[in-house]
């Protein structure tokens, strides 16, 4: 793992866990973000487009597996889902902004359930400046929603209701490779979805980008 990146996840993780350093670990989460969204808009800026959508690792196992468009698509869709219908408990960004539309996307779901040139064939037809937009947007409000909680409200878990909810809007595939998603964001408090789906699964993906990027542009 990069270890600027690393450092901040500890430092966050830690902070986070008490009231009187509670508003530290989100500054520092933010902090963390700022940087792999930095990174993020740098692979546009240094790569072709279709550079986006290679799959030079494509018979392996792990997250450098998918494309770098897929990894922002995923993440985003994660957070977005987990934001605003678990946690916030209103409209996701995607909807609200018509980003299906605007992304030219076949798909409403997280992406979990496609494999191999599916993923290919499925980020060619997206548009990435719409991509980068609806990643932009989530990041500002997935922040704005977190800077709302209080340190008690980290140890919310998700309501039934939510969940039954998230299940209606058909946002996560019901192939086993997806369906497992809701189970395993519903066992978690507030606290535990900022350190995967906000932060951990960010680093993931976009560290699995640059190894990518490092193979088709050494």
């Amino acid at each position: 793992m990069n270890r600027e990146w690393s450092e901040l996840n500890k430092k966050m993780q830690v902070l986070l866990k008490k009231r009187d350093s509670f508003e530290e670990g989100v500054d520092t989460m933010i902090e963390l973000r700022d940087s792999l969204m930095a990174t993020m808009e740098d692979l546009k800026t240094d790569l072709a487009r279709v550079d986006l959508d290679a799959m030079p690792f494509i018979n392996a196992d792990g997250y450098h597996s998918k494309n770098i468009a897929y990894s922002i698509w995923h993440i985003m869709r994660i957070e977005d889902i987990v934001a605003h219908t678990l946690i916030a408990d209103d409209e996701q960004i995607f909807f609200a902004k018509d980003y299906q539309k605007r992304t030219g996307s076949p798909i409403i779901t997280t992406g979990n359930e496609l494999v191999k040139e599916e993923i290919s064939g499925f980020t060619s037809r997206l548009d990435i400046d719409e991509l980068y937009s609806y990643a932009s947007d989530v990041k500002s409000s997935t922040e704005k929603i977190i800077k709302g909680l209080s340190y008690d409200d980290l140890k919310m878990k998700i309501p039934n209701g939510r969940k039954e909810r998230l299940i209606s809007l058909n946002v996560v595939s019901t192939d086993e490779s997806a369906e497992w998603l809701i189970d395993y964001w519903c066992g978690k408090d507030i606290r535990g979805l900022i350190q995967m789906p906000f932060s951990r699964h960010w680093i993931m993906h976009i560290e699995a980008s640059l190894r990518i990027k490092n193979k088709i542009r050494p």
